[in-house]
């Protein structure tokens, strides 16, 4: 901090030294004044050194508080403006009175678009909620008429308006998705199982099978997350999956203990220099935007939830020859401690 404020003095410093130089050769060309070299050099270093502790206590004194206010960088934005530091002088009280007003104002902004967005999401959340009403007694008749090829074709469709609403349910979930964990430990069929027959309308539609191979072995996570997370991976996976092609969910576990859960589909791949962005939000890459059904959000909201429940997402594809998403699950101490810190 002296670096700088000796920055923002530059102008008292050049002044004092230009006067200084001026008194200097007044003393020198001036022959009614007669003072040794020596005095004069001793004369030198004496306002030198006066205007260096001159410089060095203001410094001291004007800094105080800026000292003061950097240590509050961390707080909340409340409690920042209360803990304002003592401002004696003039223009610290003014900075202050400043730094409070800005803060006031900015503190409002931000509570009317908190305000605006809990609204926007309360009405959405309850708009999900009625939309399910009607999807529910849809289902039942869509059921009723499963032998009618027409409802099976209306059924795949009913399908993918379930799992649209579905996800967007768990999109205004997602900001209290910390208070919503409940730990568990669970097999690994009974994670993808639920999942496989959710999609099984879509799936007999694409004449697409699915097959489980591995062992069932137990994972430590939250059931309806990490269920979540498959949902958005399977979807993905009948969604470029070619008619009579095939899903396969592998379990298995690690060398270091872990427990995986590969999902591998036949569709056409993910071209490389797409692969490290399939997270990304919005990024619906080369073969989205040929099959025109990427919406860039599947994948991003698995891998948002995974990282939270300390799931490692990654993914193996070769174009032309289908991609594999693999679910590394923590072991069970490895997720206590995740979700006790």
């Amino acid at each position: 901090m002296f670096i700088p404020y000796l920055k923002s003095r530059l102008p008292w410093i050049l002044f004092f030294l230009a006067a200084l130089l001026l008194a200097d050769l007044i003393i020198i060309l001036d022959e009614g004044i007669e003072i040794e070299a020596a005095s004069v050099l001793y004369m030198n270093f004496l306002l030198i050194a006066v205007f260096a502790l001159f410089i060095f206590w203001r410094w001291r004194r004007e800094t105080v508080f800026l000292r003061e206010m950097s240590r509050l960088s961390d707080e909340s934005l409340r409690e920042w403006e209360e803990l304002l530091p003592e401002r004696p002088s003039g223009l610290e009280r003014t900075t202050a009175e400043l730094l409070t007003t800005a803060s006031r104002a900015h503190r409002e902004e931000l509570a009317k678009l908190a305000d605006a967005q809990y609204l926007e999401a309360d009405y959405l959340a309850a708009w999900v909620h009625e939309a399910k009403a009607p999807m529910t007694a849809m289902k039942l008749i869509l059921d009723e008429h499963r032998a009618d090829p027409a409802m099976r074709r209306i059924a795949a469709e009913w399908l993918r308006l379930h799992l649209l609403i579905d996800r967007q349910l768990y999109i205004s979930r997602m900001p209290t998705l910390a208070a919503d964990f409940l730990p568990e430990t669970a097999s690994v069929r009974s994670l993808t199982a639920p999942e496989i027959r959710e999609l099984a309308a879509w799936c007999l539609e694409k004449d697409v099978a699915v097959e489980l191979e591995g062992d069932d072995l137990p994972v430590r996570t939250d059931v309806k997350w990490a269920r979540f997370i498959i949902r958005q991976i399977l979807t993905n996976a009948v969604k470029y999956s070619p008619v009579g092609g095939a899903i396969t969910i592998t379990a298995d576990r690690s060398t270091d203990g872990n427990i995986r859960v590969q999902i591998e589909d036949e569709g056409p791949g993910i071209p490389l220099h797409d692969l490290p962005r399939i997270f990304e939000k919005g990024f619906t890459g080369g073969t989205g935007r040929i099959h025109n059904a990427a919406t860039g959000l599947g994948l991003y909201l698995a891998d948002t939830v995974a990282l939270r429940l300390g799931i490692r997402l990654s993914a193996v594809s070769e174009q032309g020859r289908g991609t594999v998403l693999t679910l590394t699950f923590p072991k069970e101490n490895e997720f206590d401690r995740i979700m006790g810190g």
